[in-house]
């Protein structure tokens, strides 16, 4: 390994603060600079700011980074942070993200060629459908060292705050979802459903299945969901979908 400074990944958990563990508290704190991404096009190549220096675009892209609101609830140190934002729009085009993730990843190492060592914050966990992990897997190919930050996953909080339990469990991801995987036995999660709503809620309704979800758990604006026919095709991104194979009387 280069001697040099260290990335981070770091999962702050799915949206009540409270629920971030101690060692991403004190992972961030320790850190130089907080990577950030942003999903608005209009920023094309990474920017490196001073919080004293906060332009009204950034200041933007700061209130729209849903990792970092939740975060500098507990750890104010950030709002003192140097913050690198990372253009990471939300495309499924695997060649142009790989170029955007492979330059990420270079701006990121001239700052670890300083000896700095650098946050990426991400909701949830990092492992699970995070750009956070196509990063830093760059990076650590190229010799840096890295480590991930465990953060509690969306789909263990939303079943604890419906008091649920979750077996036999099949993570899908909403928004590629065509019905095929809400066929198999057990529970299936579905995570961040976005425009794939309308057709998913269609193929519930012909299922006779039990579903809960919850918009924005542990965040303001929480919403629990308990039929099909509450389910509105416009629901938020941060919808996570918990399907279960009906109980037999």
């Amino acid at each position: 390994m280069k001697q040099a400074g260290k990335f981070y990944g770091i999962g702050v958990g799915p949206g009540d603060p409270e629920l971030m563990t101690l060692k991403a508290v004190r992972t961030i704190r320790d850190c130089d600079v907080i990577v950030l991404p942003v999903s608005n096009r209009e920023l094309t190549e990474p920017l490196l700011l001073e919080q004293n220096e906060m332009e009204n675009r950034a200041a933007g892209y700061l209130e729209s980074c849903t990792a970092y609101q939740i975060a500098v609830q507990t750890v104010s140190e950030l709002k003192e942070k140097q913050i690198l934002f990372l253009p990471m729009p939300m495309i499924k085009d695997k060649e142009k993200l790989r170029k955007i993730h492979a330059r990420g990843a270079e701006v990121i190492e001239q700052f670890l060629e300083k000896g700095w060592n650098l946050a990426f914050l991400t909701l949830g966990d990092p492992t699970v459908y995070s750009t956070c992990m196509y990063v830093e897997q760059m990076i650590e190919r190229d010799g840096y060292q890295v480590e991930t930050v465990s953060g509690i996953p969306s789909f263990c909080a939303a079943a604890a705050r419906l008091n649920q339990p979750l077996e036999q469990i099949h993570i899908l991801p909403g928004s590629y979802e065509s019905g095929e995987g809400l066929q198999l036995s057990g529970t299936k999660i579905l995570m961040k459903t976005g425009k794939k709503m309308g057709q998913i809620k269609e193929f519930l309704q012909e299922s006779s299945q039990d579903i809960c979800l919850v918009e924005n758990c542990g965040m303001d604006r929480e919403r629990i969901v308990r039929s099909v026919e509450e389910v509105s095709e416009d629901m938020g991104y941060y919808s996570l979908l918990i399907v279960k194979d009906k109980k037999k009387q």
